[in-house]
């Protein structure tokens, strides 16, 4: 059974960071393309990073390059992103998801880890 689980989520003020882990069981992620999206209340989910199955391919929303990294360790079957420069606008459920492509999800999700950036 491929299990996505996600953590690192939480609340955070504006100007700080945060890292987001996607550990996968029942899966080897390396062989996979893996995305991170988000969901802001009220709004659809968009794609915010995406890496290759790979690594030598990686893919950034506008609103978050510069900010944040996504990365793999595959020693540890995890795909990271790190968030830096944290806005308020960056607030909602990241989920990871693998084997899509660049803002075309495959079909297996996460549980999603919230994210919140707030004073």
């Amino acid at each position: 059974q491929v299990q996505l689980v996600e953590s690192g989520g939480g609340l955070v003020q504006p100007g700080g960071s945060l890292r987001l882990s996607c550990a996968g069981s029942g899966t080897i992620l390396r062989l996979y393309n893996v995305g991170w999206y988000r969901q802001a209340p009220g709004k659809g989910r968009e794609v915010v990073a995406f890496i290759s199955a790979g690594g030598g391919t990686s893919n950034y929303a506008d609103s978050v390059n510069g900010r944040f990294t996504i990365s793999r360790d595959n020693a540890k079957n995890t795909v990271y992103l790190q968030m830096n420069s944290l806005k308020p606008e960056d607030t909602g459920v990241y989920y990871c998801n693998r084997g899509g492509t660049y803002k075309s999800p495959g079909g297996a999700w996460g549980q999603g880890t919230q994210v919140t950036v707030s004073s």
